[in-house]
């Protein structure tokens, strides 16, 4: 049993499919999607409909991000929707409705809907790591988080937590197209919907695949981005974006 976490795929459904076409994983495996399904990339339709598949074939943990609570929130009518058509909301609708520039909400399928408010999670954690959106207090645990700390907190302001565990996340696009790697922390939203790459980790191997939307593939490791080149190293450098 592996344990997969991806993080913020933002729309890229064609990057999604090849990622999971590499890592294929199965029914005794746990896959952590760290939210941000929807914005900003072309088809967050398409990503829904990847996600809510995957449900019948591996042990899915779709953690909710803050594009998602914006996303029912404007779908609710409890906030002003061009707010978030400014953020990524426009390229939303419009993969539901191509070519109608209004928002048309009946076009939302209710699979999708229930999805994100019923099924989506707050957090997920197991004996060694705790899996957030954006970021976790330290001195509290996850049961007692704030939302502004899960779902808005960038990763600049996270510690180590109290709990000793690692907290893998996503939320704060990391431009270098990596990573970021901390002892106690990894940010895995390595700026999918940008000049960036979708990101899957083997979270006990410690290993890395990358796809981005020209369908490039990468694979690292958190060894080969941490350890120091000795005199014997012949590295390869990844390709630029």
């Amino acid at each position: 049993m592996r344990t997969l976490a991806i993080g913020d795929i933002h729309g890229c459904s064609t990057a999604l499919r090849t990622l999971l076409d590499i890592v294929q994983p199965g029914p005794d495996d746990v896959l952590v999607t760290l939210g941000d399904y929807v914005d900003r990339g072309p088809d967050s339709k398409g990503v829904l409909d990847t996600l809510i598949s995957l449900e019948k074939s591996t042990q899915l943990k779709p953690i909710i991000g803050n594009h998602e609570i914006l996303f029912l929130e404007a779908l609710n009518q409890r906030i002003d929707p061009e707010g978030w058509l400014r953020v990524g909301g426009k390229e939303t609708i419009e993969s539901y409705s191509p070519g109608i520039q209004t928002l048309a909400w009946n076009v939302v399928p209710a699979a999708h809907v229930d999805f994100l408010s019923q099924r989506c999670l707050r957090y997920y954690e197991d004996k060694a790591n705790l899996f957030v959106h954006a970021n976790a207090n330290a001195y509290f645990s996850l049961a007692d988080q704030s939302d502004d700390w899960l779902f808005w907190t960038r990763f600049d302001d996270v510690y180590p937590h109290t709990s000793g565990k690692r907290i893998i996340c996503g939320h704060t696009a990391q431009k270098t197209g990596l990573p970021n790697l901390k002892s106690y922390a990894i940010c895995l939203d390595t700026w999918a919907y940008g000049q960036g790459w979708l990101t899957c980790m083997d979270v006990e191997a410690e290993t890395f695949v990358q796809v981005n939307n020209a369908g490039a593939v990468r694979h690292t490791s958190i060894r080969e981005l941490t350890e120091p080149p000795t005199a014997n190293t012949i590295r390869i450098p990844l390709p630029k974006t």
